[in-house]
């Protein structure tokens, strides 16, 4: 099982690129850098990989309607040069509240979509001319959609690899199955251990069995706050700096009747929370909607606790087929930090 990371920078960015040193010394063998509507996840990853030597990069992720497909297979494959072969290209659909709301791209077909874009960037990466003929993007433009001066053209430059990998953020059952048959690797947001099998299971035996054999078995990334602490009052703390964003994604990232967070939650069967979560949020109390957060659903997606719960989680994991932990530590001291990805990296690596 490799352990990644979570990039994030609330004590400065700086700072945190520079932590990443010790944190690839104590085993951590891959950062992620999110991007919703913060800053670019692109120009940090560069930025990473000038101050980084062994560790992977990777975007996590790239909505695929903020850049045509060329752009993105452009964009990883410059990545991927500048860290000398280090780079995953890590794509999302994202929802229709960023989507629409903050770029003002309209969100349709993101299954079709995505699945296009997947084979015009593998395209690029081999310098092929691009010849795409798409529902939703037609590669070069049609003459009877522009001025009729396209032409087939390939990636100037060689890429380091032909074949960088690519993973998939996405927990709908079509979406997931897409990934099972696509993608390097598939990261589902809020991972439940105990309950991903009655979950996502069926979804991925659909994708595998169309998986082409080329490519590598399937990575699983889950991402898991970490905290190691025999300190009660340090583990209820820790849960509650979590409840935020849940009560954000479970209630007010999308409408009552479309909310992607929302009906993975009830899928889990937390539905009478997620109902609650969302009521409050919508309706304008945000306090009541992160308290109404179940403990229990917190701990179960998380490693924080003493070390000998921490170790059954990350069993819980691997059992549920994660090959990559993709933790954000939130110890306030550095050393700790930096000690406590240790101590999951000797615990993980016997998985």
């Amino acid at each position: 099982m490799r352990i990644g990371l979570t990039m994030t920078y609330a004590g400065g960015f700086r700072d945190t690129v520079a932590e990443l040193a010790d944190h690839e010394k104590s085993g951590a063998e891959v950062v992620y850098v999110p991007e919703a509507y913060s800053f670019d996840a692109v120009s940090q990853l560069g930025f990473i990989a000038a101050k980084t030597e062994r560790m992977q990069i990777a975007s996590g992720v790239l909505p695929i309607y903020t850049r045509t497909p060329s752009l993105l297979a452009m964009t990883a494959a410059g990545l991927d040069y500048v860290s000398e072969g280090r780079f995953t290209l890590g794509l999302g659909a994202s929802g229709p509240q960023v989507v629409e709301g903050f770029h003002g791209v309209r969100y349709d077909a993101p299954l079709a979509r995505t699945r296009e874009v997947i084979e015009i960037c593998r395209t690029v990466w081999r310098r092929e001319p691009i010849h795409h003929d798409g529902r939703y993007y037609q590669i070069p433009l049609p003459a009877d959609n522009g001025t009729g001066l396209a032409k087939p053209l390939k990636l100037i430059n060689h890429p380091v690899r032909q074949r960088i990998p690519i993973m998939l953020a996405a927990i709908g059952p079509k979406n997931v199955a897409l990934a099972a048959e696509v993608a390097d690797a598939w990261e589902p947001v809020f991972f439940l251990p105990e309950r991903s099998g009655a979950v996502w299971d069926s979804a991925l035996a659909e994708g595998a069995a169309h998986r082409d054999r080329r490519l590598p078995k399937l990575d699983v990334v889950a991402e898991a706050k970490l905290l190691i602490t025999e300190d009660h009052h340090a583990v209820a703390d820790a849960l509650d700096n979590l409840r935020p964003k849940v009560a954000l994604y479970v209630g007010g990232m999308g409408a009552r009747n479309k909310n992607f967070y929302n009906d993975l939650f009830c899928r889990y069967g937390y539905e009478a929370a997620a109902k609650e979560i969302q009521d409050h949020y919508l309706d304008g109390r945000v306090k009541d909607a992160v308290a109404a957060v179940p403990d229990a659903l917190l701990l179960a997606m998380s490693l924080i606790g003493p070390r000998s719960y921490v170790r059954e989680r990350i069993a819980a994991y691997a059992a549920a087929g994660v090959t990559t932990l993709h933790l954000m530590p939130v110890a306030s001291d550095r050393c700790e930090r930096v000690l406590q990805i240790e101590t999951v990296h000797a615990i993980a690596k016997v998985y």
